[in-house]
């Protein structure tokens, strides 16, 4: 792996026992939600992984090369989604998990999170994961390829807990697809706890502490 794509680790503490991958948005980096991660309040040490997306063209913007998860081909994102992308970039954060799980931390203490793009490659991945994961992070973001999860999904994988968030106003991942999602989740025995909030396609100060007192649930259940 060439060293730009290397991930940014963050330990809020000695020898964490728990493990957060935190995948950014389209054409941001893994720098991105560093700060983010530094504002959260847990009761424990957590080392945090912040992977950069691949550099690619995408459709959506010209064509333009930038970091993206996976290829986004019209205004519509979930419309002729780019399958080969989104499988790639599952076995990307699956080679992070696998590497906390060689560094000693148990599957059920990985945290997937992630923004738009990145919520979305979180969710996807998650579903599919016969050793159920600690929980998930969705922030203003939807599930990809839901048509073909009742088929792909582990039913292992169902008891991972899901926290979704997203503003009502977001033009860039439509608040109805979101809901969309949700519902889809739940329909798929999934346990979701949902947050809306009044802003667009960002994240905001009551968000972030409902971030840190979910995360603080699933740490201590």
């Amino acid at each position: 792996m060439a060293s730009n794509s290397t991930p940014i680790i963050l330990q809020t503490g000695n020898q964490p026992q728990h493990s957060i991958i935190w995948l950014h948005g389209l054409g941001a980096d893994g720098h991105d939600f560093v700060p983010i991660a530094e504002e959260l309040v847990l009761p424990v040490a957590v080392r945090y992984i912040f992977p950069h997306a691949p550099m690619r063209p995408v459709t959506v913007n010209g064509g333009f090369v930038m970091r993206a998860w996976y290829d986004i081909t019209g205004q519509n994102i979930d419309a002729q989604q780019d399958a080969t992308g989104i499988r790639a970039s599952q076995l990307l954060v699956e080679g992070l998990i696998a590497q906390e799980v060689a560094h000693g931390i148990a599957p059920h203490n990985i945290f997937l999170a992630g923004f738009s793009q990145g919520g979305a490659i979180a969710l996807h991945t998650a579903l599919r994961q016969a050793v159920p994961l600690g929980g998930v992070l969705a922030l203003s973001t939807y599930l990809p390829l839901a048509e073909r999860a009742p088929a792909e999904l582990v039913e292992q994988s169902k008891v991972t807990p899901v926290f979704m968030a997203h503003g009502r106003s977001d033009p860039v991942v439509p608040y109805a697809l979101g809901v969309a999602s949700r519902d889809a989740l739940l329909k798929f025995g999934y346990t979701v706890a949902w947050r809306e909030y009044a802003m667009q396609h960002s994240v905001c100060e009551e968000e972030l502490r409902d971030i840190s007192a979910w995360l603080q649930r699933q740490i201590e259940s």
